[in-house]
């Protein structure tokens, strides 16, 4: 079918803020949705208010609007924009809410605006817990024992028969929002009270629980001429009763038989079609019984998803601009698939390597949190790793969390405390796993107190028995080249072997060069390498060396005259980098508080800027939530973790004229000095200037060299020099660890027993750094500036004035630009001091300062050579 002429202006409406459980990821399907349908010939019309998407540049869509995600607002763009159709399933659950809101109340029919890619009955049927257990029941699919409920007496009668314990859902909410699980009548009751205060209908699902059971999601895609291809199955390592978004997922799916994975794929087919979603992605959860077998479904979402993100990341199939086109009423085969150029839309995925999943959270800043996981998403972000077995891709995902661990560490803890965290989801459960297995549980113990599949414990047990083997090939004699091999095979990182056999991570490097160990890079094409792909979108893998044959065979070759072999083994990589000239950008690695999408952003116009100047650009990153890591932002793509062991890996293989770590935040930063070390180009600002800003005492000298006015400020090694320093400074003083981002454990401190519960708890949190104390200027307005520099003319960007007085950080300050309240002279000086710093630290690229200001006095708060949140 040829794509519809009817229609020539199309809205799409964003997700909005950033929340938890709807992040990036709809800026990546936005954006991809806002290229296609321009790409197809319409014009398209934006309205977003999150300001650090890259889907509200201008040149992204037609007409961009930033402003607040309301239905009068929308209305009031329909009447001056006046589109033809609205495409509401590219910006999460706000986008879906709002789309209903204008359909029911009329002002879609009164600007004739027609909604595409999903119908309102589809959007109801998908989202209404009750209309969707009635379809379900229609096409003879099971869920779970429920009740919609709408009041705190419908609730009593329902639970008699639903039983404990029992799950609660609110209607048209995000993330899970509200939900949780009760196991008894006082939670029930405080649940249901809450969960029906956050539904916008007032309602709430509750349902029989399946804890313990296996969860699964299928990625669905539908066309106009009903067919239907799955794009990917996705496993929960968890059992239920943890949101998926917080549980480590692992794609394709692991421990399914042929026939409950094909009992799968009908009922998804079944359920799309009769929801009616008539074209494009849909993500179904699944929840089977380990018991018996019993398969229930728990729900739809009409729309693309976190999931999708992820599984179009792990495929390589881009599901957000493929429902665009299929949206305008092109069928999957008339679509090209970009990877391969020969193959259409309408071939199903397929894939030769195992992806994982795994949430980052934030517990650390949130002390009086519940670190407990339920049905109520709480992570903040998630990476995800490409490797050829699941022990390989598990291991390269913890390391690219950036938590400071490069494996499974050994934890000191007792054993019953272990088994109290084994029974409790939480973040940390992987190493509680691994813990257990090193102390002798078995994986059947393990599994009844987990609920997490024999088939992923039994791989956790192998990577602990290999960290054993390595220990002891460290002892009996030299680390040998085979069991190296083997450990990296595993996926164990150099830190970690390092770790484990008493040397340093530099010397396991060598020795891995010495013998030739190298990591090989391999494809994601799409189709498991059935035919040629052109976009280069890799992942590292170490595979086992094969011998190749020497001549022809099928002559006389037998038992007693075998071929001859090549002296020397192969392994074979699909990198065939370039001789173009080019440079690397290195990414922001997964979100989390203090750095997030506004650094992606940086990124991809990193790559952008460097087309244009026609280098060809090589990104690196692990987040699978973002536009950088999109398969056609940049001309290469490594999906791979941001640590020195990875990155060099990559430089050697690619050999850029340099390398570029001042857009991705903290992450490279980290990376930029022990990169340098071994010799690697940093483009823009040197490593020696960022360190110059950032290591308080080399950042005093700069300012008492420049005459210009800091808080009085020490640095403590101890809880004893902490205390000599406050009571030096005088209280109140602000306290926090070198080399943090996003005042990660920053706080102010009245007196001294807060000083030194502080102690105990933050240099935990940064062991190889001392303890920041500075005066804390109170009644000071607080100033952001951004700058950008070339080393000898300094561009300021923009002064924006805090409307919080100094002391709340930066990212959960409001603020104003122009500012609002400082004399112009003031405002003429923070300039000049701008340039003044920048000049002398030969800022090269992007510089951020934070000033307060108290009275006439100007102080410096820091100086972040880099891009920033601003």
């Amino acid at each position: 079918m040829p794509k519809r002429n009817d229609i020539k202006k199309i809205l799409l409406i964003g997700s909005g803020p950033i929340v938890i459980g709807q992040a990036c990821e709809f800026d990546y399907s936005g954006t991809q949705a806002c290229k296609a349908l321009r790409e197809e010939g319409y014009k398209v019309v934006l309205v977003n208010s999150n300001p650090a998407t890259i889907m509200t540049d201008p040149e992204i869509a037609d007409a961009t609007y930033i402003e607040p995600l309301t239905a009068e607002i929308i209305e009031l763009i329909i009447k001056k924009e006046r589109p033809d159709a609205l495409l509401p399933t590219m910006g999460g659950q706000t986008a879906l809410n709002l789309a209903v809101e204008l359909a029911e109340s009329g002002i879609l029919e009164k600007y004739n605006v027609e909604l595409i890619g999903a119908k309102l009955h589809a959007i109801k049927k998908a989202e209404d817990r009750e209309l969707f257990k009635d379809a379900m029941g229609k096409i003879g699919l099971e869920v779970p024992k429920s009740a919609g409920i709408g009041s705190m007496k419908d609730g009593l009668e329902a639970i008699e028969h639903i039983g404990f314990p029992a799950i609660l859902r609110p209607s048209f909410t995000l993330g899970g929002t509200g939900g949780g699980i009760a196991y008894n009548m006082e939670e029930y009751t405080e649940l249901l009270d809450k969960g029906l205060k956050l539904s916008p209908v007032h309602q709430v699902l509750v349902e029989e629980s399946a804890i313990g059971w296996k969860e699964y999601e299928l990625e669905v895609m539908r066309d106009t001429k009903d067919n239907v291809v799955i794009i990917c199955s996705i496993e929960n390592l968890d059992p239920m009763g943890i949101h998926t978004g917080d549980s480590i997922t692992v794609a394709p799916a692991q421990t399914l038989t042929d026939k409950e994975y094909q009992r799968m794929r009908d009922a998804s087919i079944a359920i799309i079609r009769e929801i009616g979603v008539d074209t494009g992605g849909s993500n179904i959860q699944f929840a089977l019984n380990p018991q018996n077998g019993r398969m229930v479904v728990i729900e739809m979402n009409p729309r693309v998803s976190r999931s999708s993100a992820l599984a179009s990341k792990a495929t390589g199939f881009p599901i957000a601009k493929i429902a665009a086109k299929l949206a305008i009423g092109l069928t999957l085969e008339e679509i090209p698939n970009d990877i391969t150029k020969g193959t259409p839309a309408s071939f199903e995925p397929t894939i030769d390597y195992v992806v994982t999943k795994i949430p980052r959270f934030a517990f650390e800043k949130f002390s009086q949190a519940d670190p407990t996981l339920t049905t109520q998403m709480k992570s903040v972000g998630e990476v995800m790793s490409i490797g050829r077995t699941f022990k390989e891709s598990l291991q390269k995902a913890v390391r690219s969390l950036e938590i400071g661990s490069h494996g499974f560490e050994d934890m000191e803890i007792s054993s019953g405390e272990l088994t109290a965290k084994l029974k409790i989801p939480n973040a940390e459960r992987l190493w509680y796993a691994a813990q257990a297995l090193r102390n002798g549980m078995t994986v059947d113990e393990l599994y009844k107190l987990t609920w997490i599949d024999p088939w992923f414990l039994n791989n956790i047990k192998q990577i602990v028995e290999m960290e054993e083997e390595i220990k002891l090939s460290a002892v009996s004699a030299q680390l040998s080249g085979e069991m190296l091999r083997k450990a990296k095979e595993y996926g164990f990182s150099d830190r970690r072997i390092a770790g484990l056999t008493g040397r340093k991570e530099a010397e396991i490097r060598r020795l891995r060069s010495e013998i030739g160990l190298k990591p090989v890079y391999k494809m994601v094409d799409t189709c498991a390498a059935e035919f040629a792909a052109y976009t280069p979108y890799m992942y590292s893998t170490y595979e086992k060396p094969f011998y190749k044959g020497i001549g022809d065979w099928g002559l006389g070759i037998s038992k007693t005259n075998p071929q001859p072999l090549t002296p020397n083994p192969y392994t074979e990589s699909e990198a065939n980098p370039t001789d173009k000239k080019k440079v690397v950008i290195l990414g922001s690695g997964p979100n989390r508080i203090g750095q997030g999408i506004e650094f992606d952003y940086c990124c991809v116009h990193a790559v952008f800027a460097l087309k244009e100047l026609g280098y060809e650009t090589i990104m690196v990153n692990c987040n699978p939530e973002t536009v950088s890591t999109d398969y056609d932002t940049a001309d290469r793509l490594y999906f791979e973790p941001l640590t020195i062991e990875d990155v060099l890996s990559i430089i050697e293989v690619e050999k850029p004229e340099g390398i570029i770590v001042q857009f991705g935040g903290q992450t490279p930063l980290k990376l930029a000095v022990p990169l340098e070390r071994e010799g690697v180009k940093i483009l823009g600002t040197s490593p020696d200037s960022i360190d110059r800003a950032e290591d308080r005492r080399r950042f005093k000298e700069l300012l008492h060299r420049l005459n210009l006015k800091q808080a009085d400020s020490d640095t403590a090694m101890s809880p004893e020099e902490a205390v000599a320093v406050a009571q030096k400074i005088g209280y109140p003083v602000m306290v926090r660890p070198s080399y943090v981002l996003g005042g990660r454990a920053m706080e102010i401190v009245y007196d001294e027993n807060s000083l030194l519960d502080y102690m105990k708890r933050a240099v935990k949190a940064s062991p190889e750094h001392p303890v920041l104390i500075d005066k804390y200027l109170e009644g000071a307005v607080e100033v952001d500036v951004d700058a950008i520099s070339d080393g000898v003319d300094v561009f300021v960007g923009g002064v924006m004035e805090h409307i919080e007085e100094a002391g709340i950080h930066s990212g959960d300050s409001a603020c104003s630009l122009p500012p609002y309240s400082l004399k112009k002279s003031v405002v003429e000086e923070i300039k000049n001091q701008t340039k003044t710093l920048a000049r002398d630290l030969n800022v090269i690229g992007l510089m951020n300062i934070q000033f307060a200001v108290k009275g006439d006095d100007i102080y410096i708060i820091e100086v972040n050579p880099r891009a920033s949140r601003t």
